[in-house]
């Protein structure tokens, strides 16, 4: 198959989990693409290509790292094809890693995604439904309120206050859009700068303020699902969990978390026995839940990762079941033509 991936930049991509994938799908023997947000092009003809890099048949590459690093190098070939010639378009950008100055860059994927599935190129995650779950965690309050903390999403300091009050006096603060743990606050009693950190934050937007967890100070857990079910390989199952360095509540690894291992519960499984259905309905094939003992506090749609600290926890290389299923709704499709909807492909086992 030909297949290619969408990240904010091809020059800034590290070998996470983006990185993983493609290079499973190199070994495989398949033909890989990477470009960037900015590497789509549309005439007046509405003839739809894309700018992006690709490396060679012959060409060799042990690890992910040495994977992204020889795309990145001489070594890539640099390749102007129309979209209808690929099988597969992969969006894996992340719009809230975008740098200042890149806003154009944040829907720009998604956009020009919905326009390639219109050419009958299978995109996964379902484009029409990452616009709609655009903003993850607007869309994560659609989900039952009994896996879920208590929160408000609002732009009014007063019913903010009025929430803290009704919380007993603690909880999180953190803007609607965004992620990676960049502008999140945990309020406490002792907070003297409360209202100027909600100034702050209504500057950008609105505000989710959320129930204050206990149990956040075991770290959360991040649980990968494929096809609406937790990646499971020999026993061991596609979830992580990220414990936060001392002095500091957020879980996220780019806050300085660590990833450890960690059972899949009955608290987890209930979560995602509820979650899934409406996952699978909307057309999300890749999904990173996010959560804390028995409640989901997060959503990632756009781009979930984690699937490069599982070597380093003793867990399997989940990458060649992504791509595997991938392979199998090229089957599907190439049976059943247009009569399956790319929404009901992307989360077909």
């Amino acid at each position: 198959m030909k297949i290619c991936f969408v990240v904010n930049s091809v020059e800034t991509e590290t070998a996470g989990t983006t990185v993983y994938l493609m290079h499973e799908a190199f070994k495989r023997k398949h033909q890989v693409y990477i470009m960037g947000v900015g590497d789509f092009n549309y005439n007046n003809n509405q003839e739809l290509t894309v700018h992006c890099k690709t490396l060679g048949k012959n060409a060799k590459s042990e690890t992910p790292k040495e994977y992204i690093n020889s795309l990145k190098s001489k070594k890539a070939k640099s390749e102007k094809i129309s979209v209808k010639d690929l099988d597969v378009l992969f969006i894996r950008n992340n719009p809230t890693e975008e740098e200042a100055g890149r806003t154009w860059a944040e829907h720009s994927g998604i956009a020009f995604g919905r326009l390639v599935q219109q050419e009958g190129v299978l995109v996964l995650n379902d484009a029409f439904a990452l616009s709609n779950a655009f903003i993850d965690k607007l869309y994560f309050e659609e989900l039952p309120s009994s896996i879920k903390p208590a929160s408000l999403i609002t732009r009014k300091k007063e019913d903010i206050l009025q929430f803290f009050e009704d919380h007993k006096k603690k909880m999180i603060l953190k803007p609607l859009e965004g992620s990676g743990g960049r502008g999140v606050y945990l309020i406490d009693k002792n907070e003297k700068n409360l209202n100027q950190i909600i100034e702050t934050l209504t500057e950008k937007g609105y505000i989710i303020a959320q129930e204050f967890l206990p149990a956040v100070k075991d770290g959360d857990v991040r649980v990968l699902l494929l096809n609406g079910k937790v990646m499971e390989k020999d026993g061991h199952f596609g979830i992580i969990r990220r414990v936060s360095g001392e002095g500091e509540f957020r879980s996220n690894i780019s806050q300085g978390a660590s990833p450890n291992s960690t059972e899949y519960t009955e608290e987890m499984k209930k979560i995602v026995e509820i979650t899934a259905p409406k996952l699978i309905r909307d057309g999300l094939f890749f999904v990173g839940l996010d959560i804390v003992k028995d409640k989901l506090i997060e959503i990632n749609v756009l781009s979930p990762g984690g699937m490069d600290s599982f070597p380093y926890l003793g867990l399997p290389n989940f990458s060649d079941q992504v791509i595997e299923a991938i392979e199998r709704k090229l089957e599907y499709k190439k049976n059943y033509g247009d009569k399956i909807s790319n929404r009901e492909l992307a989360t077909m086992d």
